[in-house]
């Protein structure tokens, strides 16, 4: 197994924000996390990622509890694209993307060809190789999103969480982000806000209501009208799509 976690309970002063949630993520799988507005997504990918604790629950990663687990470890293994993530300095797309590598070296190591390569590959699988120099004020909302994501995929991780990626995105490149997180050889956990996507890319969803998991498995199983209509608030249909077999949602007007 990747990661697990079990009957996770996250609070906010009173407010219990997650409360007894429960999945395990496959090897190699993309799993998308789903779910409205404040129902505990971002929380429970930011425990994921050891930037929060639990208050009761576990998370293993591989077979090692989480919390058990050195932090430079865990930089070197898990990678997070957090929602709105951002820098106010006017650092260079090259240096917010080297920022990736540092788990990997020590205090006095040399950059070697190694990082030199794996920064190259992670510009070019988000489509920013020549925007390298490019400032980073000068960018657009969409391509700090790809900068921060080839910042991530420089990490060399073996687990990837993105909170909401392809927002900012134009539809080309969010396709296109999606295209390239199924491909790659690691477990990814993303939370999406487009149903069709999730549907057409993950190969697991789990659906989160009001702090808990209402629904998880294959697409297929997850992504009914009942559920739409229940969880979502939407009147839809669903249909096996003829381009990819999987589940494509038409909304009703």
């Amino acid at each position: 197994m990747s990661i697990k976690a079990d009957k996770l309970v996250w609070k906010i002063g009173r407010k219990t924000v997650l409360n007894g949630v429960s999945f395990e993520a496959k090897p190699h799988g993309m799993l998308g996390l789903l779910g409205p507005n404040g129902s505990g997504k971002t929380s429970l990918l930011r425990l994921i990622a050891g930037l929060k604790r639990p208050h009761s629950g576990r998370i293993t990663l591989g077979q090692k509890d989480l919390q058990s687990i050195a932090r430079r470890e865990i930089a070197q293994r898990v990678a997070f694209v957090e929602q709105h993530a951002t820098t106010n300095a006017n650092l260079r797309v090259i240096d917010v993307v080297k920022l990736g590598r540092f788990p990997h070296r020590s205090m006095f190591s040399g950059w070697t060809a190694a990082d030199e390569e794996a920064i190259r590959e992670a510009l070019a699988r988000v489509g920013m190789t020549e925007k390298r120099n490019e400032r980073w004020q000068s960018l657009s909302g969409g391509e700090k999103q790809r900068a921060h994501i080839a910042r991530a995929l420089a990490q060399s991780p073996g687990e990837l969480i993105l909170d909401e990626p392809t927002n900012h995105l134009d539809i080309q490149h969010q396709i296109g982000l999606l295209r390239l997180v199924s491909s790659l050889p690691v477990t990814s956990i993303i939370a999406l806000h487009d149903l069709n996507h999730a549907a057409m890319f993950c190969d697991q969803l789990i659906v989160l209501q009001q702090g808990r998991v209402v629904a998880s498995g294959a697409p297929e199983a997850v992504l009914t009208e009942d559920l739409l209509r229940g969880v979502f608030g939407i009147e839809a249909r669903v249909e096996a799509s003829p381009y990819h077999s999987r589940p494509h949602i038409h909304y009703l007007r």
